[in-house]
């Protein structure tokens, strides 16, 4: 049984259609990210399996029941965590903690070893208003921990930091998606790469891909001849309606040529190369990144 399956999820303010029938699951274990650019219904999809927004359509199972009968089994941190700044790190763990009915003993316990492990067991007793950004996300990570959820979710837990803060997040999600099943929304694409078994790519509400990385490259990627030579551009204004050609982008005397099947574009270029004496300096065949790949979906959606 999936952890967390959504199924038929819909969303409509009005008639504005946000969410159109997005279908995905989460198993145990998991590092999964929703990606897509802003305004493309991430932290929609969030809201609803957080029981903040109503669903219009669907349903949203966690381990196996209603979401709704589950909240306290998942952990949050939003895009912006605010907290008091009068409260000591410690404080505010205690407090939340309380919120949850844990046991004084083993909140103690839960917090100190929370606090090592964001890095703040230093400053535990320090007020939170001295916190740096990094600081505080680190203590909205340990909060949204302290009562032992089944699923971590983040909403762009990154996007606000400086490469220094983001690399020491990153780092520390690395540790915690060992122990802990995690849904992530972000449009940094490296952030994906870097940490998760699956990725979701959403845009206009609508689910584009759903799959591990490597999946989504074998299966989706298209086949990319990199052209070097002079006059490339007189070459390639010959062949843009090819068949064959998916497209063109020129970059000074280089010629990135995008094909729908690779046998045929091979020989179809080799061909054409003969044919009009092409003086080739270079000829490379590339993989498609993931970053092209989400490019590519999410204009053409």
């Amino acid at each position: 049984m999936h952890l967390l399956q959504v199924s038929h999820l819909q969303k409509k303010y009005g008639s504005h259609e946000v969410v159109q029938n997005i279908n995905f699951h989460i198993n145990r274990g998991e590092c999964v990210a929703l990606l897509g650019p802003n305004g493309a219904g991430k932290t929609t999809i969030i809201k609803m399996i957080l029981n903040i927004n109503k669903l219009t359509g669907g349903q949203i199972l966690l381990n196996g029941k209603r979401h709704d009968q589950m909240c306290q089994f998942i952990g949050y941190l939003p895009q912006h965590p605010t907290f008091d700044p009068w409260m000591t790190g410690k404080e505010l763990l205690t407090f939340m903690g309380g919120l949850s009915n844990i046991d004084k003993e083993v909140l103690e316990q839960r917090i100190n070893e929370l606090l090592d492990l964001v890095g703040l067991g230093g400053v535990k007793n320090q007020l939170i208003g001295t916190y740096s950004g990094g600081m505080k996300q680190r203590l909205g990570i340990a909060q949204a921990l302290i009562h032992q959820p089944k699923l971590l979710i983040m909403d762009e837990p990154v996007s606000a930091l400086d490469p220094l803060g983001r690399r020491d997040i990153l780092e520390l999600l690395k540790v915690i998606k060992q122990t802990s099943t995690i849904l992530f929304s972000t449009h940094i694409l490296h952030d994906a790469e870097e940490l998760c078994d699956k990725i979701l790519i959403i845009n206009q509400g609508q689910l584009l891909v759903n799959g591990s990385i490597n999946q989504i490259i074998e299966e989706t990627q298209q086949p990319i001849f990199i052209i070097q030579a002079p006059r490339i551009g007189e070459w390639t204004h010959e062949l843009v309606n090819e068949d064959i050609v998916e497209s063109i982008e020129l970059t000074g005397n280089a010629a990135k040529v995008r094909v729908k099947n690779i046998e045929r574009g091979r020989n179809w270029l080799l061909r054409n190369i003969t044919r009009l004496q092409l003086p080739v300096q270079k000829l490379e065949l590339v993989q498609e990144s993931l970053e092209e790949i989400f490019i590519r979906m999410v204009k053409s959606s």
